[in-house]
């Protein structure tokens, strides 16, 4: 393997024994595993990580195309490789180490005869349209959390059912690292960051778009049916009774306006249902587009076990979208919030925000991750 010198400090490695060589420093190590074709979403992990370990810390990149978590007739020939430009992008952002290995150097003796297995959570969504895809991501984090040894490891939560599962991982077999999640980068137009966007043209890259707009649709959906509950609890007289005597004016949008608060104060809440019919309707528009949007999955579901959740949940769950737009497939996510929230009576929704699982060996699984895309 080939390439530039890395700029400034940066160490470029290829082997396990040089990283076990190097100097861990006095502070924390944290580590970000990537696939490489770095873009800012990868940059916007190395920087969490330096600023979490400060400068006292090692921060390392890993930089490996893992194929032992693509199916057959997925891109692994051609996943982009540009190690150059991404050994730049990692020390512009503060990593002190790219470590770079071939396959030979993860998988010595070829594919290995034992395996991680992602369990009942690796067979849902993102396992069940790419079986045995989770065993390949353990499997490959695994081995390179032992080869890295770090004290903590950063993960997208762009990847949620990943990041979900490599956090039960390590509480599950007690590895002794803090799993932290970063926030989702989009592009200005709201597409998440990926690797795999570079394969969109542009008129392909416009239906994709119908993946972020869909999850924002649900997002402001669940807002407005919130407000009007709020307002339906704040009203000093019942809005049933004023809603009739609207309509027996004849104002009828102002009628419309008191059914709508009507219908949000009365019953269980059924936001989970609103949030996953503003979302389907996006999607379903975007079936018709030219090129056409291609449904995978659209799931709202509990971020601890990705099992999906009744319209009466309460609580915070994940919005999760997998769809492909001509040859190139793609996911998005969003987490929302249903009901009051604890301790604050606050039922406005949240964007994606970090998730950071304790230190070991009180870490539990929390929901959004792979190598990164």
């Amino acid at each position: 393997m080939t390439t530039s010198p890395p700029p400034s400090a940066t160490r470029l490695l290829h082997t396990a024994a040089a990283l076990r060589d190097l100097p861990r420093g006095s502070g924390p190590r944290a580590v970000v595993m990537t696939m490489g074709a770095l873009h800012e979403g990868h940059a916007t992990l190395v920087r969490a990580a330096r600023a979490r370990v400060g400068a006292e810390g090692q921060v390392v990149v890993t930089v490996f195309v893992n194929p032992l978590q693509f199916g057959a007739g997925e891109d692994l020939d051609r996943y982009p490789r540009t190690l150059d430009a991404d050994v730049v992008l990692a020390a512009e952002a503060g990593a002190d180490v790219v470590f770079a290995p071939s396959v030979d150097e993860v998988y010595p003796g070829g594919e290995p005869q034992i395996r991680i297995a992602a369990g009942p959570m690796g067979t849902l969504l993102e396992g069940a349209s790419r079986p045995g895809h989770f065993d390949g991501v353990l499997t490959v984090v695994a081995k390179l959390l032992h080869l890295t040894a770090p004290d903590i490891a950063f993960y997208g939560e762009k990847d949620a059912q990943q990041l979900a599962v490599i956090t039960r991982m390590a509480a599950d077999l007690n590895f002794p690292v803090e799993i932290v999640g970063v926030p989702t980068v989009r592009e200005d137009d709201g597409l998440a960051r990926s690797s795999r966007n570079r394969y969109l043209s542009g008129r392909e890259r416009r239906t994709a778009l119908a993946l972020s707009a869909a999850l924002f649709a649900a997002r402001d959906r669940l807002a407005a049916e919130e407000a009007l509950r709020a307002r339906a609890a704040s009203a000093g007289h019942p809005v049933q009774d004023r809603a009739a005597a609207l309509a027996a004016l004849g104002e009828d949008r102002a009628a419309a306006d008191a059914h709508a608060v009507a219908c949000a104060a009365a019953g269980p809440p059924h936001g989970p249902s609103v949030a996953r019919a503003a979302a389907k309707a996006v999607l379903t528009d975007a079936a018709a587009l030219d090129p056409p949007l291609e449904l995978d999955y659209l799931a709202l579901v509990d971020p601890s076990d990705f099992t999906e959740v009744p319209d009466a949940y309460e609580g915070e769950a994940v919005l999760a979208v997998a769809a492909r737009v001509g040859t190139t497939r793609l996911i998005d996510n969003i987490r929302l919030v249903f009901g009051p929230v604890a301790g604050t009576g606050d039922t406005t929704p949240t964007p994606a925000r970090a998730t950071t699982a304790p230190p070991h060996p009180t870490t539990t699984p929390q929901g959004p991750l792979g190598a990164p895309r």
